[in-house]
């Protein structure tokens, strides 16, 4: 059974800001950025997955953007593609095995072979791609 967060006051308002200034500015990525990492700590992860999707469109060459659509996949139970999002991240460049290996957000994932074949792909530093079938 999972428990309900403590969210608090101050970071309600600053979601609200940036939810205001996401209205105003839809493309602008470092108000997506911070939006989806609001989201991600306040529970909402529907939402940060919508931010992360528009970000990868807006970005799409940018590791790290990768990387958080894949902790967004797996905070959404969407394995497949959580490992493709996260096999794309690496393919990009993305090379912080360490933080891969201990992620909560990639908790979901961490046991299916296709992740572990990822940590080995970064290990040999090779850069071929996963694609789920």
């Amino acid at each position: 059974m999972k428990t309900k967060r403590k969210i608090s006051s101050a970071l309600l308002k600053e979601q609200a800001f940036m939810e205001s200034l996401a209205r105003r500015c839809p493309q602008d990525v470092e108000v997506l950025k911070a939006l989806s990492d609001l989201y991600t700590q306040v529970g909402r992860y529907a939402d940060g997955l919508k931010a992360d999707l528009q970000l990868s469109r807006l970005c799409p060459g940018e590791p790290l953007v990768w990387y958080n659509l894949a902790c967004s996949y797996a905070l959404t139970a969407c394995t497949d593609e959580s490992l493709s999002a996260l096999s794309c991240a690496v393919d990009l460049g993305y090379r912080d095995y360490g933080w891969i290996r201990q992620d909560a957000d990639l908790k979901s994932i961490r046991q299916d072979q296709r992740f572990k074949d990822i940590l080995q792909r970064l290990l040999a530093g090779k850069q071929t791609s996963f694609r789920s079938a």
